[in-house]
């Protein structure tokens, strides 16, 4: 599986096309917006899209969403149900930032704790992972050792939780219950920043390293 990272809009948010290799399919995850920029990638790639997967319902991970799906004629699945509290407010979120006008919209596909996503002949586990929104939820593709974790976990930081719903009891609970056990091998591609690995964070994160009280 081939991993590309695509920052987009003003916040420089992690956009990433996941290509399987074998088919040439891919899946686009969280595309917040400049979907020029993305189409541009996938095109450039030669590739055939198959999904838009959604970690959580904030404007720069999902403002670019429903352009991309419609454009493409793709569905999406992802986040989880509690996500819809945001996602109602993307036209709001939009007019607050001043970014291009996003439309609320309806996934194809709300995702729970222990779903499995598919594209081509990959597949990514699901694991609901909130803290800094009600229904974040992070991709692991175990086969490549890679996760794609949204906001959750940055390199030498976490999420924030100050937003409406944000929980930070929730959000340390969900990194060292429900990825650390996955290994300290597993590369990660944050919402924004460099990528690292959760090795790393476990060693040096001020917020999440072991021996760190919560």
């Amino acid at each position: 599986m081939k991993v590309f990272v695509i920052p987009v809009t003003p916040f420089q948010q992690n956009c990433t096309l996941l290509v399987c290799e074998a088919t040439h399919h891919a899946a686009v995850v969280d595309p917040g917006g400049d979907v020029e920029r993305i189409v541009q990638a996938i095109e450039q790639e030669k590739v055939t899209l198959e999904k838009v997967f959604l970690t959580h319902g904030h404007l720069d991970h999902c403002g670019g969403a429903k352009a991309i799906a419609a454009r493409y004629g793709v569905p999406i699945e992802g986040p989880q149900v509690d996500e819809r509290f945001w996602i109602d407010q993307l036209a709001t979120q939009s007019q607050r930032f001043g970014f291009p006008p996003a439309e609320p919209f309806e996934p194809d596909r709300w995702l729970v704790d222990g779903d499995t996503v598919r594209f081509g002949n990959e597949s990514l586990d699901v694991y609901h992972c909130p803290g800094h929104t009600p229904g974040h939820v992070v991709f692991v593709s175990s086969a490549h050792r890679i996760a794609l974790v949204g906001d959750v976990l940055f390199a030498g930081s976490i999420g924030r939780t100050d937003f409406p719903r944000g929980n930070h009891a929730d959000l340390i609970a969900s990194i060292r219950t429900k990825l650390w056990p996955l290994g300290d091998d597993i590369t990660f591609v944050p919402g924004h920043g460099p990528t690292s690995t959760f090795g790393e964070e476990r060693r040096t994160n001020p917020f999440v390293a072991d021996g760190v009280r919560a």
